[in-house]
């Protein structure tokens, strides 16, 4: 059995992405909570806390708790990829979606590990590789201030990357314009993509690296990133907090009936 601090958190992080407590509302003070046998002082405490941890309130001294604002992030879909964001500017993925959103961010909000792997089958097919090739593996997990949004791992071909910032696992993009200017650097200049989506409930490691709630779930994103000769240079899995992102797509209606009278 849970906790019982747990299962008092539980309670009311439901009600509150019910609506039961409205953003900027204040929750009950504590000994409130203790009168009406919620559990201790204690107990009421941890429970808070917790909350806290997992971005759905504030506490603050002579403000109480308080339920956050949880307009989510939105995330751009195609124009997050702008070549003029990242070639020409700084801007990279997470960056503009945090601008698009009128959201502060720092650099070090995101985070890495690389390494070398052999690479796992869907990554295998993806860059057409034999099974036990090995490809490099640039895992990130991104914050907003101390909430995590999701993680992105990326998978190279060793050839394309070997020796240049993509490889170098310092805390934050790879350098100016990250990791798409690294590729672009090095004569491999993105020039489509392919996005699937899946909605499903996050895994245990998940839940608990991305600070989820029991049930909680997530997109899980697979990026496969072409040259214009159809190369690919990169496949990448990510996997999103559900109810911390709006996902939004803005692109022409295809036509091809009127492309094949061309």
């Amino acid at each position: 059995m849970a906790p019982k601090w747990r299962e008092l958190a539980d309670k009311l992080a439901e009600q509150i992405r019910t609506g039961g407590y409205a953003p900027g509302q204040q929750l009950p003070q504590i000994r409130d909570l203790v009168e009406a046998g919620e559990g201790s002082k204690t107990t009421v405490h941890a429970a808070y806390k917790a909350l806290e941890a997992e971005g759905l309130v504030t506490s603050s001294r002579g403000h109480g708790t308080v339920v956050r604002e949880q307009a989510p992030l939105k995330r751009l879909g195609i124009a997050r990829y702008d070549k003029a964001r990242w070639r020409d500017g700084d801007e990279v993925a997470f960056i503009a979606d945090r601008v698009a959103s009128g959201r502060a961010y720092k650099r070090g909000e995101q985070t890495q590990t690389v390494e070398r792997v052999v690479a796992p089958p869907a990554v295998a097919a993806a860059h057409g590789l034999p099974n036990g090739a090995e490809v490099y593996a640039r895992a990130r997990l991104v914050k907003e201030g101390d909430q995590p949004t999701h993680t992105l791992t990326s998978y190279y071909r060793p050839e394309h990357v070997e020796g240049t910032r993509i490889v170098d696992p310092v805390p934050g993009p790879a350098g100016r314009g990250g990791g798409f200017r690294v590729l672009y650097d090095a004569g491999y200049e993105i020039d489509h993509m392919r996005e699937e989506l899946f909605a499903r409930s996050a895994r245990p490691e998940e839940a608990e690296q991305l600070k989820l709630l029991p049930g909680e779930w997530v997109v899980e994103l697979h990026r496969t990133t072409f040259t214009a000769d159809g190369t690919v240079v990169e496949f990448a899995i990510g996997v999103h907090a559900a109810t911390r992102f709006a996902w939004a797509y803005d692109f022409k209606v295809p036509d091809s009936a009127a492309e094949e009278n061309k």
